[in-house]
């Protein structure tokens, strides 16, 4: 597995950038600073990349997480993987937000005991998530979808076994679905986590059209109009 890949990650809050080589996560920069992906996303790149002496035409591949999530962090996230990629000519991957998550579960060793689902929550105001049903192995087995949870919300899956809810959405719906099988990480996904799936999507070469490729928004964006006084 003698590959070096760009992983970056911006589909919430956190912004996080990492650089994976022969298997194994060799530099890394996060910030969980408030809307300040745009301003740190290309230089988390610089730096990894400068810390291990390389050029980005020294990548394998670029990938980046494609969401659901956050529409302007998907927006940076995206650019700036396709800027590298047309620059440094390397071909671009991209793994789901929700798959990110389910492989941090593995990764970080925080699946319960004899574990029978991941429910992975990326945070869509109030009571809805970006949700779907994975197996503890990573595969998915609903659709990724819009979902306002309620106490019914995964009744079944809660009743078959311990159920891991992971997430930057899994802490508020801790009360909601409260139970002995249902366990809660509030986490935010990390690129770091991004290896294995990238890997799966590279050897299987799964590449995106870096000029066609967008962000797996889900719900499309709406631009309000702000209700403060300018004048």
């Amino acid at each position: 597995m003698s590959n070096r890949f760009l992983l970056i990650e911006t589909s919430t809050s956190l912004c996080s950038v990492a650089l994976a080589e022969d298997g194994r996560i060799t530099a890394a920069r996060e910030s969980g600073e408030p809307r300040a992906h745009a301003a740190l996303t290309a230089p988390f790149v610089q730096q990894v990349l400068a810390e291990r002496g390389l050029r980005a035409a020294d990548l394998d591949a670029v990938c980046v997480s494609a969401g659901p999530g956050s529409y302007t962090g998907l927006r940076v996230g995206v650019s700036t993987a396709k800027g590298v990629c047309f620059a440094a000519g390397v071909p671009l991957l991209s793994v789901g937000t929700l798959d990110v998550l389910v492989a941090q579960a593995a990764a970080d060793g925080l699946l319960p005991a004899d574990c029978r689902y991941v429910i992975p929550m990326i945070d869509a105001r109030r009571m809805e998530v970006y949700t779907a049903v994975f197996t503890p192995d990573g595969r998915r087995l609903t659709e990724v979808e819009p979902r306002v949870i309620d106490a019914e919300s995964f009744r079944q899956e809660r009743a078959e076994g311990p159920v891991l809810f992971i997430g930057d959405g899994a802490g508020k719906c801790g009360e909601t679905l409260a139970g002995p099988d249902a366990h809660f990480v509030q986490v935010c996904p990390r690129a770091a986590a991004m290896l294995a799936p990238a890997q799966q999507e590279f050897e299987a070469q799964r590449f995106r059209d870096v000029a066609y490729f967008e962000p797996f928004y889900l719900k499309d964006f709406v631009a309000t109009v702000s209700r403060k006084k300018l004048f």
